[in-house]
């Protein structure tokens, strides 16, 4: 790190997972320009995940950029996906955004399904959330998507 010195402070184990969600929002980097770390984000009340409203359709964010529809299924291992019930979101230049809409057959599956949100696909744990089939259908316009 030639002359540079990192800091290194306790957090609260919420504090981590917001910096990290901060950090997949952002993309990985800040401005080049910017040397210190980014100004805290205002603190949002919790959404309780169970009281929400729920469809078939869930949502993964923090993906690792190189999960695969098989890395998806084996996580849901229990749930016998298919191919066709994961889609995964890129960006117009056809790189992995991090995201992915996964179908269950009910509503009462999918929020069964959230027991895994905040577990980890390689490195990375991965939040999951309520979602539309309509939302998903909109992440899935990409043309240069690859499944």
């Amino acid at each position: 790190m030639g002359r540079r010195y990192v800091e290194v402070f306790r957090c609260k184990k919420q504090e981590y997972y917001s910096a990290i969600a901060a950090e997949v929002n952002q993309g990985g980097f800040f401005d080049s320009e910017y040397r210190h770390s980014p100004p805290p984000r205002p603190k949002k009340p919790a959404e309780d995940k169970s009281s929400m409203e729920y469809t078939e359709v869930l949502k993964l964010r923090g993906l690792p950029y190189s999960a695969t529809t098989e890395d998806i299924i084996k996580f849901f291992v229990e749930y016998e996906l298919t191919e066709e019930n994961v889609h995964i979101a890129y960006r117009p230049d056809g790189k992995a955004t991090g995201e992915a809409f996964v179908e269950f057959p009910t509503a009462e599956v999918a929020k069964t399904a959230m027991c895994k949100d905040k577990m980890t696909i390689g490195t990375r744990y991965v939040e999951l959330f309520p979602s539309t089939p309509e939302e998903a259908s909109r992440a899935g316009r990409n043309p240069r998507a690859r499944q």
